[in-house]
């Protein structure tokens, strides 16, 4: 997986392949090797949020209720 493509690209990789597993017409052995390159892009992209969700977090100040 390549740390240079962008998250917008990582998620349209995972819709693509989604509708493909949606519409039926792979083998199975392509189905089980599609979703597992799913699995993989979506832990990518979990990764990614989660990394933006720590930036953000340190730029923003503290909570200015408490």
């Amino acid at each position: 997986m390549s740390a240079e493509r962008s998250f917008e690209e990582l998620q349209r990789e995972v819709e693509e392949i989604v509708t493909r597993l949606e519409r039926g017409d792979v083998a199975v052995d392509e189905a089980i090797g599609l979703f597992r390159r799913g699995e993989e892009l979506y832990a990518a992209c979990v990764e990614r949020l989660q990394g933006a969700e720590l930036r953000v977090e340190e730029l923003t100040p503290g909570d200015p209720r408490t």
